[in-house]
């Protein structure tokens, strides 16, 4: 896979979780729910707080939604 297609990959991944934050899911269940490891759930929240500059993942979402990667 081409380096674009690994970030595209990548990003969608972190869409998804940014998704099921916003649902309530807690990172086990994230993890339990894409079939991936729970450090690795961590490793896409962390990308995502630093990517959006926020402070924890709920800030994440928050600013998510206020530009428009994510819906209510």
């Amino acid at each position: 896979m081409s380096p674009i297609g690994v970030w595209v990959v990548s990003i969608r991944c972190e869409l998804e979780v940014l998704r099921l934050i916003r649902d309530g899911y807690r990172n086990k269940q994230i993890a339990d729910q894409l079939s991936i490891a729970e450090t690795t759930v961590n490793f896409h929240i962390k990308n995502l707080v630093d990517k959006l500059q926020a402070n924890d993942r709920t800030h994440a979402v928050t600013i998510a939604v206020r530009r428009g990667l994510l819906q209510i």
